[in-house]
């Protein structure tokens, strides 16, 4: 009886050992993903909080705590002016993409036309493209509007990133809602705009939310565009801003401020993205099961 027992319990205690294990690997490669992927910010953030040549010790935790690093990025250069204009730009980029996006959404999602599936292509087709490739004629697009050096300017230059993938990704989710609604709401005389604003637009919430936060995350880290179509320096928006402060002398760059400043725009991002996570994860789960 003793030996059947120890030859019922081995293959037990073994499969036991090998889940333990699985899951110690699994949770150990959980920890270290995001151990890596927040290590960047936590470095910037304990950077910006040390005075002077501090800055240059390899320390993993702060000795000494100081926010002049902070006060100083405000008071030498108009970075809060910055951090209002990338406010503006992005909150207009975000409001024109979803407004545009939800139209051309459902004509596309639930209107059968020729030459929709070329139409949904082309506009897939421009988002691919660099921003180098597009820099020159949007450049000459902007001037010849009269909007250089202007915050209108930048933010229609932003768009050409954001209204193609939000098109996209609306006309995805639209695609998959159910006909029944929309053919009731006919039937008792509804007309297309009021199916979409009072009928869509509710189901659309999570995807509104998702496609919303990640048109402002773009708009909001944009350079390059930013960079070229903006010379003043109250015009600035917070990545062109951060790009260029300098300190005394062109060879030496005050890394505290720039991580003062990096941190100072990164934390909105983080607490949209915390207070939104929940909108996020439905968005994006959304389309994935039909029925």
């Amino acid at each position: 009886m003793t030996r059947d027992r120890r030859h019922n319990v081995r293959p037990l205690d073994l499969r036991l050992v090998s889940r333990l294990l699985g899951r110690m690997a699994f949770w150990s490669l959980v920890a270290a993903i995001v151990a890596i992927s927040l290590f960047p910010f936590y470095y910037a953030l304990i950077s910006s909080l040390r005075p002077g040549s501090s800055l240059y010790e390899i320390r993993y935790v702060p000795s000494e705590v100081s926010f002049a690093n902070y006060v100083s990025v405000f008071r030498e250069q108009p970075f809060a002016l910055s951090i209002l204009n990338s406010l503006a730009v992005a909150t207009g980029v975000v409001t024109v993409s979803l407004l545009l996006g939800v139209t051309a959404a459902y004509a596309l999602g639930r209107i059968d036309f020729k030459g929709r599936r070329l139409l949904l292509l082309s506009i897939l087709g421009v988002s691919m493209f660099p921003q180098v490739a597009v820099l020159a004629g949007i450049f000459e697009l902007v001037r010849g509007i009269g909007a250089y050096n202007t915050i209108f300017g930048v933010a229609l230059s932003h768009l050409i990133l954001t209204l193609p993938f939000t098109v996209w990704v609306l006309t995805t989710f639209m695609r998959d809602l159910p006909k029944e609604v929309e053919e009731a709401a006919f039937v008792d005389g509804a007309r297309p705009w009021i199916v979409v604003t009072r009928i869509f637009l509710p189901l659309l919430w999570p995807a509104l939310v998702t496609t919303g936060l990640l048109a402002f995350i773009t708009a909001w880290n944009e350079f390059l565009f930013a960079l070229t179509l903006v010379l003043s320096p109250e015009r600035r928006t917070v990545p062109v801003a951060i790009a260029l402060i300098s300190g005394a002398s062109t060879q030496e760059l005050p890394w505290g401020n720039i991580m003062a400043a990096s941190v100072t725009v990164t934390v909105p991002l983080i607490l949209l993205v915390l207070v939104f996570q929940r909108k996020i994860v439905s968005g994006l789960t959304a389309g994935a099961v039909k029925g």
